[in-house]
């Protein structure tokens, strides 16, 4: 068997030569979509700078402000990828987006403020007749093909997408003894930062939605589930089995990054509140503990136990994925607030100032003082979710109002 001195060709090619020239056509061909997509991003970009930005700032519909919420950056996006579509047609790809790429801070103040910008055209929409007019009017032109402005919007989102399948095409079938490679390398790296932060933004914006629809199905204003840092993980019904007895009771849970949420149903009487939960603890994760009593292998249901410093739970299901599913959120939340809490105690050392002999024995005599008040021991573990009763305005107050009262308080444990 002889070797030859060729590398084997994935197409059937049976030189080098023959795969190089594939390349260059892969390449030409990526170079001339990217041309063929910039030249009809720009003309939809200078669309809607024209119809909207320009016009609206001329008869001062809406106030700069305003403009600037719904608009963001799109006058500064058009220059630069003006900029860009000059370089590409007169064939200085590297040249023309290592340009753009020192540009793309006004990308990322466009990401930033998508979901505030579709926040403000609803507002405007139903607080002014006028810019609605003028919206379907504009709307209604045919170079924008029956597009709504908030598609439009969106425009300078998807391009970035584009552009990282774009670039990563143009990348994988440029020789790295090219001198463009380079450029297209660190271009791809700069839009794929972009693009991570368009992903990371979508998920704050989804979390978002899904922490302030959990508050909105819990009864009353005591029980807070938005606070900064915490993400919703998921929800379900699960059995609570008490330690004496055997009649297990059902509770709704809420399970987010830094604690799990018991709740119960409201009373389905009430036509207000009939579809709403009241929240009754709140179990911080900090120090939880969960393993499988039983369920370990494929049956129906299974059993877990969650330890904490003051309570101890049971919690069952019937369903053996939903229990499974249950099992490895919860694992994974005190896994990761664990291990973000120890990398905080490493730093804590490093972040304390040199104390003197003088200001050491004061401190000492601080938190001997403060030691006495048993008020100062207690962890604030609830700081982030505010559970209490009501306060009682009246002492004449009925038994019906009491029993309200109780029920719509949440305890941290």
């Amino acid at each position: 068997m002889s070797f030859s001195p060729r590398p084997p060709s994935l197409s059937g090619c049976n030189s080098i030569q023959e795969q190089r020239d594939r390349w260059e056509k892969k390449c030409s061909r990526a170079v001339q979509e990217l041309v063929q997509t910039e030249q009809h991003y720009c003309q939809q970009l200078e669309l809607v700078t024209t119809f909207f930005v320009e016009i609206l700032k001329a008869k001062g519909t809406l106030k700069e402000d305003v403009r600037e919420g719904i608009f963001s950056s799109i006058k500064s996006i058009l220059s630069m990828n003006l900029s860009l579509l000059v370089h590409l047609e007169n064939g200085y790809v590297g040249k023309g987006l290592e340009q753009f790429c020192s540009h793309l801070h006004h990308y990322n103040a466009y990401v930033d403020n998508i979901y505030n910008a579709n926040k403000v055209l609803a507002i405007q929409l139903k607080k002014s007749k006028a810019f609605r007019r003028f919206k379907k009017l504009q709307e209604a032109r045919p170079e924008f093909n029956n597009q709504k402005l908030e598609d439009l919007l969106q425009m300078p989102v998807q391009r970035i997408n584009q552009y990282e399948h774009l670039l990563q095409d143009l990348a994988a079938n440029t020789s790295p003894d090219n001198p463009a490679y380079e450029q297209l390398s660190k271009a791809l790296a700069a839009v794929c930062e972009v693009s991570q932060r368009i992903h990371d933004n979508a998920q704050r914006h989804e979390n978002h939605q899904q922490l302030c629809r959990v508050q909105k199905l819990l009864k009353g204003r005591k029980t807070r589930v938005l606070a900064p840092g915490r993400w919703f993980i998921r929800e379900g019904w699960l059995k609570i089995v008490p330690s004496k007895g055997t009649e297990t009771k059902p509770k709704m849970f809420f399970l987010f990054s830094d604690l799990l949420l018991e709740a119960k149903p409201c009373s389905p009487l009430s036509v207000s509140n009939g579809k709403k939960f009241v929240g009754q603890h709140a179990y911080p994760l900090q120090d939880a503990a969960v393993e499988k009593v039983f369920g370990h292998t494929r049956s129906h249901g299974g059993l877990l136990s969650l330890t904490f410093p003051k309570a101890k739970l049971l919690l069952m299901s019937n369903n053996h994925d939903d229990f499974n599913d249950w099992y490895q959120c919860l694992s994974s939340a005190i896994r990761k607030l664990q291990s973000k809490h120890t990398v905080l105690q490493r730093d804590e050392p490093c972040r304390r100032p040199v104390l003197s002999p003088v200001d050491q024995t004061n401190s000492v005599r601080k938190r001997n003082m403060t030691s006495i008040n048993p008020t100062n021991n207690v962890q604030n573990t609830g700081a982030e979710l505010e559970c209490s009763a009501p306060k009682r305005t009246k002492q004449s107050a009925d038994a019906q109002q009491s029993e309200e009262a109780s029920t719509s308080s949440c305890v941290i444990l």
